[in-house]
C-alpha cells in the first residue's frame, strides 16, 4: 500500500487551468498520482509522495490557480494498493 491523499475540490475549477495548476504544484513538490474533472464540475486528486510534500500540497489546494475560484476542498489519507510513477492529468 502506498501512503496516499485523495482530494475533490469545488468552485469554479473546471475551465480555469485548475489542473494544470495542480499537476505544476504536484511535480514541484516530487509527488506522483493524478488529477481529474469529474462531470459534476469538481476536480479529483490521488497525490502519493513523502509525508511533508503531502501536506504542503494539501495546504496550497484552497489556493487554486489564479482564474479559479475554489469553494471546498475534502481531503483525506488512504492506503492506495497502485503506486503511481509520475503526476498526469487526465
Amino acid at each position: 500500500m502506498t501512503p496516499s491523499l485523495h482530494a475533490t475540490v469545488t468552485g469554479k475549477v473546471q475551465g480555469v487551468y485548475f489542473r494544470a495548476w495542480v499537476f505544476d504544484q504536484a511535480k514541484s513538490l516530487g509527488l506522483t498520482g493524478w488529477v481529474r474533472n469529474l462531470a459534476d464540475g469538481t476536480v479529483e486528486i490521488l497525490a502519493q509522495g513523502e509525508e511533508a510534500a503531502l501536506d504542503a500540497f494539501k495546504e496550497r489546494l484552497p489556493m487554486g490557480s489564479p482564474l479559479a475560484q475554489v469553494a471546498s476542498v475534502t481531503a483525506k489519507r488512504i492506503e492506495y494498493d497502485k503506486a503511481h510513477t509520475d503526476f498526469a492529468i487526465r
